[in-house]
């Protein structure tokens, strides 16, 4: 994983954490990997991926099971659609939001561009 220095470390691995989730690698009620397998799948410190953990567990997306390890909770994808979408909303949109006014886009160009990816994305 590639990381950036807009975000924290332990942000950037919950966002993976949700997509996967939302793309169902991970299923609710799935253990997901322990701290220790994670870390050393993405070269991090395993201090990072328990803050990742925790903060997961404070959104209700993940639980601990003591003993056996972390898993989806039961309503982990509706809650880490709405954390990614909260994210996205608060942190991604203002920003593009700006360039689309600099720019003059119009709606229907981003209309156009979103129907053309929507159609790339299905092959």
């Amino acid at each position: 994983m590639n990381f950036t220095s807009n975000k924290p470390i332990y942000i950037q691995i919950a966002d993976l954490i949700c997509e996967k989730i939302l793309v169902q690698i991970f299923k609710e009620e799935d253990r997901i990997p322990s701290v220790r397998e994670l870390a050393i799948d993405l070269e991090v410190n395993p201090n990072t991926v328990m803050r990742t953990y925790e903060y997961l567990q404070e959104l209700a997306i993940i639980y601990n099971k003591r003993g056996v390890g972390f898993f989806v909770s039961l309503n982990g994808m509706n809650k880490a659609s709405e954390y990614l979408k909260k994210e996205c909303m608060e942190k991604d949109m203002p920003s593009l939001f700006k360039k689309i006014n600099l720019l003059k886009i119009t709606f229907r160009e981003i209309e156009e561009l979103y129907l053309q990816y929507l159609k790339n994305s299905n092959n």
